[in-house]
């Protein structure tokens, strides 16, 4: 007898349920994906969900944005010990960029750099790349952290489309917008764009005026042009770090174990629907555990 597609998807819902009826269940999120729908997630997975543990500043955002959380999410995304994992991220990033643009023949130095965003990851890169001679520029919404970059060193733009336009390297940080389609035509010409993160979140990509055409002219390179003006896009617009392993080292068990930490924390059952972070007792004991077995 034949089954038809939907008596078969039926079926493993219905096996799928059966097996998770009565189980407790953390969930693991990194970028905040679960979050839209975490609402419909607890009101009908047939165990229960104990709650979410959250690994990204994203993510972080997305759910502290939520009108009111169902269950508890643990968040290290601004945990200290994740520190060590921004600032190498930020270093992979200006790693990769620079071996993207050594394959079409150019060079970091002599360029001069935008980095939109001064938050962990935009001021590790903004460090990497003074450190490589390279003038570096720091757009950032926040005028703390705008008084931060001039505090150490930067020079921190007053106009946003003016930095476009002076900048042949333009790295976005933010984890929003950073770009969007009109500023694409602001870009200096032969400028390379690179970002941290997806595409979706940092770039306007859907609103890049339908004269730009875009042709590979490597791995991982794309050029957008149009009549008098082109610049070049780097992984598609998404996180550049990645082509190269983006490895972090041992440092990034620092991170992990934060993370089982908050799965102990939700298995405990005492946390209230909302946000949390994970003990600075915790934080200080997986630090010398760490330091214990990697600083020898």
């Amino acid at each position: 007898m034949r089954i038809s597609s939907n008596s078969t998807r039926h079926r493993r819902s219905v096996s799928t349920r059966a097996y998770t009826k009565n189980k407790t269940l953390p969930l693991l999120d990194v970028g905040g994906y679960f979050a839209p729908a975490l609402d419909t997630l607890y009101d009908r997975f047939s165990g229960r969900i104990l709650g979410v543990v959250e690994d990204t500043e994203n993510g972080h955002k997305r759910y502290a944005e939520h009108d009111k959380l169902p269950c508890p999410v643990v968040s290290v995304a601004r945990s200290p010990l994740k520190d060590p994992e921004d600032f190498l991220v930020g270093q992979s990033v200006v790693f990769s960029t620079e071996a993207l643009m050594r394959d079409q023949g150019d060079i970091l130095n002599g360029r001069h750099a935008l980095v939109i965003g001064f938050g962990k990851l935009g001021s590790s890169i903004a460090r990497l790349l003074h450190a490589k001679a390279v003038r570096v520029t720091v757009y950032d919404i926040d005028p703390v952290r705008r008084a931060q970059a001039l505090s150490q060193g930067f020079t921190v733009a007053r106009d946003r489309e003016a930095a476009l336009m002076g900048a042949g390297l333009v790295l976005c940080a933010t984890g929003a917008v950073s770009l969007r389609g009109e500023d694409f035509s602001a870009l200096r010409n032969g400028a390379y764009v690179a970002t941290v993160t997806s595409s979706e979140e940092e770039l306007d990509l859907d609103g890049l005026p339908d004269i730009y055409t875009g042709t590979p002219t490597g791995d991982h390179v794309t050029r957008y042009r149009t009549t008098g003006h082109y610049f070049y896009l780097l992984n598609d617009g998404n996180a550049v770090n990645f082509l190269h392993g983006a490895s972090v080292g041992p440092f990034i068990h620092l991170v992990q174990a934060e993370i089982l930490a908050g799965i102990r924390m939700l298995t405990q059952g005492d946390l209230d629907p909302g946000m949390h972070e994970a003990d600075a007792t915790d934080r200080s004991t997986i630090a010398a555990t760490w330091l214990n077995y990697f600083n020898r």
